[in-house]
């Protein structure tokens, strides 16, 4: 008995483990490889088009917005972004959703996501995710009222 808690426990505390406290991560905004690159250089709009696979975005269709460098597969993706960002960028500023829901940053995988009410959320992944859809609507609001209290200079994404 006392083996399987212990296996129980461990299974659960792994995810924890890759989330810190509320704290600059690099978040995707200003990207966790060192560069300025959003999303991993994923085309944001793609993620709301066709079959919503999102496809890697490409450094000639480049729009400055929030500090980064958002990268689209066409010019008339990154025209769709420039007429409103908010609708396109990941929410909690591309960090793990499910992360955010406990007051942690964590950065967010752009080809682990889910599109809710119109919105892109990003999670950690597959695993961190697997546990954000048992709640997806209370892991968002918790999200959100975690997210108003991360200070400003380590937000991204608004």
């Amino acid at each position: 008995m006392k083996l399987k808690l212990l296996l129980l426990a461990a299974a659960f505390a792994a995810p924890l483990a890759m989330v810190a406290p509320a704290q600059a991560d690099g978040g995707v905004y200003v990207g966790v490889d060192g560069t300025n690159i959003a999303v991993g250089g994923y085309d944001t709009v793609s993620y709301f088009q066709g079959d919503g696979v999102p496809v890697v975005g490409d450094a000639k269709y480049t729009v400055e917005y929030n500090g980064a460098e958002w990268h689209f597969s066409s010019q008339a993706n990154a025209d769709t972004f420039q007429t409103n960002p908010e609708a396109y960028a990941p929410q909690f500023g591309g960090h793990c959703a499910w992360a955010m829901s406990r007051g942690a940053l964590a950065p967010g995988d752009p080809t682990i996501y889910k599109i809710v009410d119109g919105k892109l959320y990003l999670n950690f992944n597959k695993e961190v995710q697997d546990m954000w859809v048992k709640d997806i609507p209370g892991f968002i609001a918790k999200a959100k009222v975690a997210w108003i209290d991360i200070p400003e200079g380590e937000r991204f994404g608004g």
